[in-house]
């Protein structure tokens, strides 16, 4: 399981070094993608086939699960970790999230989030402030 919250930079190459209590589960492989709310989210191999299949099981003759397959699946790209512990993260992926430099890299539960710092801060703001409303609607 991944959790936690950690700070990590990006090279000039575009590399991110992984947190090195992440690198285990990710050492098969690992797929990158466009995440939700402007990051991008993690998987190891057996998450994304999870995922994917997943995707490719919603109906095609909703426009709205269309758009978020071809959101999810068409940004994708298989990462490997390298020797010391990065990934390559590509440029459109990075430009999609805003990161350059400094990064936050969160332990969701099933996969990793990568984050601008800013937009951490800002998302990261407002679900603290609204945490108890968002318990209560979800029942919790």
């Amino acid at each position: 399981m991944f959790i936690g919250e950690y700070q990590h930079n990006l090279d000039d190459k575009g590399r991110l070094a992984i947190p090195a209590k992440f690198r285990g589960q990710l050492s098969e492989g690992a797929v990158v993608t466009k995440g939700l709310d402007n990051c991008l989210s993690l998987f190891t191999k057996e998450g994304w086939d999870f995922e994917a299949e997943r995707l490719m099981n919603l109906p095609l003759t909703q426009a709205k699960a269309r758009a978020y397959a071809r959101f999810m699946l068409s940004s994708a790209f298989p990462v490997e970790i390298d020797k010391q512990g990065r990934v390559n993260v590509p440029q459109a992926l990075r430009s999609f999230a805003g990161i350059s430099g400094s990064t936050v890299v969160t332990g969701l539960g099933d996969h990793v989030e990568i984050w601008a710092p800013e937009a951490w801060e800002e998302y990261r703001s407002h679900i603290e402030k609204d945490s108890g409303n968002i318990a209560e609607e979800l029942g919790i």
